[in-house]
């Protein structure tokens, strides 16, 4: 019998899945010691540009996935790692593409803090009632019912925990916290990255025969995010820098938390794992090639 893309499951073992949420953790602590409560009081005395930019995050984004969904008709496993990812929230190196870009970093830092925060509830209740739309997702239906509530416990203790325990150091050991910012940073990617590494390598066979397919779909999700988030920052009078940021933030999703919550719920459903692992790779190279065009055009003062 031939195996198709949704009968693939890319599984670690009770002990190697605990490593992967520990690395995660670690990266959102990294992520944690960027940011700072001021951060927030933004969204208090200039709500106009973040409300617009976590629109497209949390609305638009969302949206336009679903009518890829239905455009594409992608096989269950892929329209349903489409949408995890779409309710994920903005993705760690965000930031830093949007500096490079010449944009309003603090506007990407406020909605990265934001998106991840609500990621608590957004993320299992956007995939909980967005998953039933997909075509013929009630034949995996033993793969991908979750309760809400747990995967929201997980999401605290992989997300929460650590960012907190990060801006409480930050807050309280700016000095110290400082210096462990790049290592901390060069170190957990690099592990996070190497698990990625296993994962593929023993899946390598089911990654070249579905590779295509899930590349051009990644293509196309990702590049649409990018132009919507621009789009819908112009069309609401918002300036260069602004539109430039929320085109990045929503763009970038944090695809780890989506890998590491299909090994953790979804059993490693193979359409699931292989778009959050291939996004995870392109959107480094969408965002980041967009971030130079954009930092060029800033040098020649064109738009």
């Amino acid at each position: 019998m031939q195996q198709t893309i949704d009968s693939i499951q890319i599984n670690f073992n009770p002990e190697q899945l605990f490593i992967l949420n520990l690395c995660l953790a670690f990266i959102m602590f990294g992520v944690a010691l960027d940011l700072r409560f001021e951060n927030f009081r933004a969204l208090i005395r200039s709500p106009r540009a973040p409300l617009v930019g976590l629109s497209s995050q949390l609305i638009l984004l969302p949206i336009l996935t679903l009518g890829l969904v239905f455009l594409f008709r992608p096989a269950p496993s892929i329209a349903l790692g489409m949408i995890l990812i779409a309710a994920c929230p903005g993705g760690n190196v965000s930031n830093f593409a949007v500096h490079l870009a010449n944009a309003n970093a603090a506007l990407s830092v406020l909605m990265t803090s934001v998106s991840t925060l609500a990621a608590i509830m957004v993320t299992p209740l956007y995939f909980t009632y967005l998953a039933p739309f997909v075509p013929g997702a009630e034949s995996l239906r033993e793969n991908i019912y979750v309760d809400p509530a747990d995967m929201a416990g997980t999401i605290v203790q992989l997300i929460l925990v650590p960012l907190f325990i990060g801006m409480f150091l930050h807050y309280r050991f700016p000095e110290v916290t400082g210096k462990l910012k790049r290592p901390v940073r060069v170190l957990s990617m690099a592990i996070f990255l190497g698990f990625v590494v296993f994962a593929v390598y023993g899946n390598f066979e089911n990654i070249v025969n579905y590779l295509h397919i899930v590349f051009l779909i990644v293509l196309v999700h990702n590049s649409l995010a990018l132009l919507t988030g621009y789009l819908w920052a112009k069309g609401n009078g918002l300036s260069r820098q602004d539109a430039r940021a929320i085109s990045i933030e929503t763009g970038i999703q944090n695809s780890g938390l989506g890998l590491i919550l299909i090994f953790n719920f979804f059993h490693g459903l193979g359409g699931m794992a292989m778009i959050a692992a291939w996004w995870g790779v392109w959107h480094l190279l969408s965002a980041f090639g967009l971030a130079m065009v954009w930092r060029e055009r800033s040098v020649l003062s064109v738009d």
